[in-house]
C-alpha cells in the first residue's frame, strides 16, 4: 500500500512523531499525588476548567489518563496514538522490546502482518498489539502449565490457583508501596 493509496483515517508513519511525546515534569512530587488521587478513584468525574465550567470525563478518557500518569510516574514519556497508525520496523520492534532483526524475522515468518509500499516495511500498531496479547497469552499458559505439571509431581505443595492468588496479592503490596 503506498501513502497515495492509504485511506484518510489512516496515521501514516510521522518522522516528527517524537515531538507528539510528553514528557514527565521535572518534579514527579505533583505527579504521585494525581496518581494516588486517581488510584482512590476507580470511577471517572468530571473535568473542572479554571472558570468553573464542568464537563463530564468518559471513562475511555479516564483509563488513559490513567495509564498516561502511570507511565510518567516511572519517569518515561508518554504518547497517545491511534490504533490504525502506520510503524516503521524499529518502532514495532521497540514497542515490542525486541531488536529490529527479530522483528523483521516475525514479519517475515507471517507472525505479524505488514505493508511494503516501497523497500521499507510498515506495520500497523493494531497488528503489534494483537501479537504482544497473543504471545503475552502463550507465555501465561505455557507457564501456568509448567505449574501445574510441578505441582502435580508434588514439586509445589499448593495448586497453580494458590500461587496465582499469591502473586497477585504480592504485586497490589508493590503497587502500594511504590506509590507511597
Amino acid at each position: 500500500m503506498s501513502d497515495a493509496t492509504v485511506p484518510p483515517d489512516v496515521a501514516p508513519v510521522d518522522q516528527d512523531r517524537e515531538d507528539d511525546l510528553v514528557f514527565p515534569p521535572d518534579d514527579l512530587s505533583s505527579l504521585l499525588d494525581l496518581a494516588r488521587f486517581l488510584d482512590n478513584r476507580p470511577e471517572p468525574g468530571l473535568l473542572v476548567g479554571l472558570d468553573g465550567d464542568q464537563v463530564p470525563l468518559p471513562r475511555e478518557i479516564y483509563q488513559v489518563l490513567r495509564q498516561a500518569v502511570e507511565v510518567m510516574r516511572t519517569g518515561k514519556a508518554a504518547l497517545v496514538a491511534p490504533q490504525n497508525l502506520l510503524l516503521t520496523t524499529q518502532e514495532a520492534a521497540d514497542l515490542l522490546g525486541v531488536g529490529r532483526p527479530t522483528l523483521v524475522k516475525l514479519l517475515e515468518d507471517g507472525a505479524i502482518a505488514f505493508d511494503q509500499p516501497t523497500r521499507h516495511r510498515r506495520v500497523w500498531l493494531q497488528d503489534v498489539l494483537d501479537y504482544r496479547a497473543r504471545r503475552h497469552a502463550a507465555e501465561r499458559a505455557a507457564l501456568d502449565q509448567l505449574t501445574e505439571e510441578t505441582s502435580t509431581l508434588g514439586l509445589y505443595e499448593h495448586s497453580v490457583a494458590d500461587y496465582t492468588v499469591a502473586i497477585e496479592a504480592a504485586r497490589r503490596r508493590s503497587e502500594r508501596k511504590e506509590s507511597e
